[in-house]
């Protein structure tokens, strides 16, 4: 490349970094501006973890986007997301022919159900935009602008890039074989920034090998999860887990494994407890359990657990709970203890799942962690350490919970910064001077 300065320097070709580059390109031309835009990334592959993402298909938003769906400074988030809603997402992905469609749970997919069909686009958007793509460019190292050099000078794998502005989008430590490994941290602690300890996130969990999981994988159903730390519970939610052959999976257990996750590599020692009867208390199931074996003394206690219609409770989901407790499956109601009856109703809505550990950076769809946002004005997503650095994504200390949200906040940042950054090149003025942290 030759040493003249590119105008804008995007480290990291993921979400956040494709769309940071077609929003800048796209606002610099209606400012009647020509940028220059390179995307630098490690990889041989652009969009590697969209690709693998949503199954494939690539969850690209929710239909419903709130700053409580994200763990992080609130205000903060607020003022990010309200700058490109759902709306301009959808609207966005239209205008480069790509479709989107609704389902039941929110969540907003390709109408080709393919998650090749959004790489597609955003890399055709980018080549009608000259968008200069580099893959096999791993960055080492940014100098800042010094009086031999008025740009950043961006050390990476094939030689030196200089430019006048550069975006942080090198993601956190999850999916490390799409190229998110966290490497882009240690490159922004040497310019000022800190990063805050970094955890697995939206990661499914490892039950220990005594527990029956094994015996029900694949079953899904819906259920609560509660964690908690010294008796205290931490975090609470409803919705599907899966029992999967290492332990347990789902949109409930992912969004739970941060809470989780945290306290056990902070040493706290979480527990994580299930109730399978979700809106109900014990007091409440014990109740309906006394009733249903009063009306049918005679029925095996695992066809009151597995048929009433109020359950809602997988018969192989019911065999596996009974034989933890010892009690025999075919026992006639009749027959069965008031403390065999309470055991019961303990198990089913508050059965102790003996989480040993989280899958790991493999399996983790988000970090949780990083760059701290009071760090960052969110007006631009500019450094407030750095003049003309930016940082957008998963780079930034802010996850969302499993359903199309950190794509949304990726899309988000991008546009924001995207959005300064034309600007400010376009006025001729440092006009995106950053403040002072506070």
């Amino acid at each position: 490349m030759d040493e003249k300065i590119i105008d804008l320097v995007i480290v990291g070709g993921g979400a956040a970094g494709l769309a940071t580059a077609i929003f800048a390109a796209q606002a610099a031309q209606s400012e009647g501006a020509d940028l220059r835009i390179v995307v630098l990334d490690g990889a041989k592959q652009l969009g590697a973890k969209i690709l693998v993402s949503g199954g494939a298909r690539c969850n690209v938003t929710h239909h419903e986007v709130r700053p409580v769906d994200y763990n992080g400074s609130q205000n903060i988030i607020r003022n990010i997301l309200a700058a490109f809603s759902v709306d301009d997402t959808v609207e966005w992905f239209e205008s480069m022919n790509v479709e989107l469609k609704q389902e039941p749970t929110g969540k907003l997919f390709p109408v080709a159900d393919t998650s090749r069909a959004v790489v597609a686009a955003l890399l055709k958007r980018c080549a009608e935009l000259n968008i200069e793509l580099l893959t096999d460019h791993r960055v080492h190292q940014i100098i800042l602008p010094s009086d031999d050099f008025a740009a950043f000078s961006i050390v990476h794998s094939q030689g030196i890039t200089r430019a006048s502005r550069v975006v942080m989008c090198t993601g956190g430590k999850s999916l490390p074989r799409t190229g998110s490994d966290g490497g882009g941290w240690e490159i922004l602690k040497t310019l000022g920034h800190t990063v805050t300890p970094s955890f697995a996130a939206l990661v499914p969990l490892v039950l220990a090998p005594t527990m029956f999981h094994g015996e029900l994988s694949g079953i899904a159903q819906d259920v609560e999860l509660s964690t908690f730390v010294q008796g205290k519970r931490i975090d609470y939610r409803a919705g599907s887990l899966l029992w999967t052959h290492f332990g347990i999976s789902g949109p409930v257990v992912m969004d739970a494994s941060r809470f989780w996750t945290i306290a056990q590599e902070t040493g706290q020692k979480p527990q994580m407890k299930c109730n399978f009867f979700p809106g109900e208390d014990f007091d409440g199931v014990e109740r309906w359990m006394v009733r249903s074996l009063t009306d049918r003394p005679r029925a095996a206690v695992l066809t009151h657990l597995s048929t009433h219609a109020s359950m809602r409770l997988p018969e192989r989901v019911a065999l596996c709970i009974l034989r933890q407790l010892s009690i025999d499956s075919a026992t006639p109601a009749c027959q069965l203890s008031r403390d065999a009856r309470r055991a019961i109703v303990h198990a089913l809505t508050g059965l102790i799942l003996p989480v040993t550990q989280q899958r790991g950076w493999n399996y983790a769809e988000v970090t949780a962690g990083g760059v701290p946002l009071g760090e960052i004005d969110f007006r631009t997503m500019q450094s407030r350490r750095v003049p003309r650095l930016y940082l957008a994504g998963e780079t930034l200390d802010c996850e969302g919970r499993i359903g199309g949200f950190n794509f949304q906040w990726a899309w988000a940042t991008g546009f924001v910064a995207a959005q300064a950054i034309a600007a400010a090149i376009s006025s001729g003025a440092n006009r995106d001077m950053p403040t002072s942290v506070a």
